[in-house]
């Protein structure tokens, strides 16, 4: 019998069993399921809605049929359709009718919100620390790199010389704004819905702020319409992951082009690459592919979570299971891709010579060579057409800059003296650029001490919480 067949005169068709059930996938939320139902038990006895001697009874089997879960002797029932029922089926089997009065004041509607967060909640933790370790890897990589000169790009043309210190600490930012973006949903979803209800409520005398006190909730949602309705958490999480696979891609994108033939920059770990089954000189950058490939995958969720929510009238619509199966396989891809990354970043070679090379063509010290003659008086506009053309005339000789003759250079411009010569190369210019936020050898040992101490304060303050 349906816990909910009092109002029915026969079976669901097994079809319908099968379309209807979301047990396959919403059983991963048996432990913020019994969690949520311990303290509803409890408050209900607090409040004497039920008997103590009731809600110790319900708290003792709940406690068994987690431990029974976790151990894998519990067998789910697609006729029980969600992990919620299902636990109640099986409590009442063991402590007989009293489990039934578990469900007092209460509805799978605000049931299932209230484990969603729980678990959003718990699994935006687990994506912080899994940045966290990105962040600091990317930071121990900027440090043994402050002097790994290599080319900076625009357009995916050679455009000024840094270093790899400076390149991979760009994405150090970009992973800290995903760590606050993740903080951020959290921090919103961090509001108990249990207590709303199916929508508005419920007559008997809840102690709602004590359960939300039990189960660790910030505060309790305002709104029962909106405490069951909300799936905002589940789209933001989502669009943060988004953006996560949206740096891990990029990043991939240039793991790619540097394992390359074309490029050598670097020569990634033979643990973290595969080979062709025809071409024996292969070795393939299968893992940055991969995540550069699940990025759309997660895009994909966010999509469809957003369609899947933008038509629904208040309250609950059957529409919102959907939400669980998009979140659970994007936690569950982005998860793997930020596991991966740490080892697979920390293990390649970089080829700093080949770098450095690359640094020295394409005339990336051209602007160092233009600012040197706006500090010599040239208004910058002049100096940099004297430079283009200066640059017209290598090509065609098959010159670098810096193969330049005095003579030659004071052919373009009288002001070059033989100070130029120190003034563009390459590790000038990396450390001439002491601005703020610049790749001088001074400020990216600043920026990693700084992202270091960012990390020592994240992780203090989420072990705090």
């Amino acid at each position: 019998m349906k816990l909910w067949g009092g109002r029915f005169s026969k079976d669901s068709d097994p079809l319908m069993e099968d379309f209807h059930s979301s047990i396959f996938f919403d059983q991963r939320l048996y432990q913020e399921d019994i969690r949520g139902s311990i303290a509803h038990a409890s408050m209900l006895g607090r409040q004497g809605i039920i008997q103590e001697k009731e809600a110790e009874a319900i708290i003792r089997g709940l406690e068994g049929i987690l431990e029974d879960i976790s151990l894998g002797k519990v067998e789910f029932s697609l006729g029980a359709e969600d992990i919620h029922m299902n636990v109640e089926a099986i409590l009442t089997e063991r402590i007989g009718d009293v489990a039934k009065k578990l469900h007092t004041g209460r509805s799978r509607n605000d049931q299932v919100a209230t484990d969603l967060k729980l678990y959003a909640l718990k699994e935006g933790a687990a994506l912080q620390e899994l940045l966290e370790e990105l962040i600091e890897a990317l930071s121990s990589l900027g440090e043994e790199h402050l002097e790994t000169i290599m080319p900076g790009y625009t357009h995916l043309q050679k455009a000024q010389p840094i270093t790899l210190g400076h390149h991979l600490l760009a994405y150090g930012e970009m992973f800290r704004r995903d760590w606050g973006r993740v903080a951020d949903a959290c921090r919103r979803a961090d509001v108990m819905p249990l207590g709303s209800g199916a929508l508005a409520g419920t007559t008997f005398p809840l102690d709602r702020e004590y359960a939300a006190s039990l189960l660790g909730f910030r505060e309790i949602t305002r709104n029962s319409l909106d405490g069951v309705s909300d799936r905002d958490y589940v789209v933001e999480l989502l669009s943060a992951m988004s953006l996560i696979m949206v740096h891990l891609s990029r990043l991939s994108e240039e793991i790619i082009l540097w394992s390359s033939d074309e490029f050598r920059f670097i020569s990634l770990d033979d643990a973290y690459s595969t080979g062709s089954s025809i071409m024996p000189q292969k070795k393939n950058p299968d893992v940055a592919e991969l995540v550069r490939g699940k990025s759309g995958r997660v895009f994909g969720h966010l999509m469809g979570s957003l369609t899947m929510l933008k038509g629904l009238p208040l309250a609950y619509n059957k529409d919102m299971q959907e939400d669980k199966e998009a979140f659970f396989d994007a936690l569950d891809t982005v998860k793997k891709s930020l596991l991966i990354y740490p080892p697979m970043l920390l293990t390649m070679k970089v080829n700093r010579e080949v770098m450095a090379r690359g640094a020295a063509g394409g005339f990336t010290n051209a602007t160092d060579a233009a600012d040197y003659l706006a500090k010599k008086g040239l208004p910058f506009r002049e100096a940099h057409e004297v430079i283009g053309k200066m640059v017209a005339h290598a090509l065609e000789q098959g010159k670098a800059l810096e193969e330049f003759t005095l003579a030659e250079f004071q052919a373009f411009s009288p002001l070059f003296q033989e100070d130029i010569y120190e003034a563009i190369s390459l590790l000038t210019c990396v450390n001439g650029r002491k601005v703020p936020g610049g790749p001088a050898t001074d400020r990216v040992l600043e920026h990693v001490r700084e992202l270091k101490n960012w990390l020592k304060e994240a992780r203090d303050g989420r072990n705090r919480r």
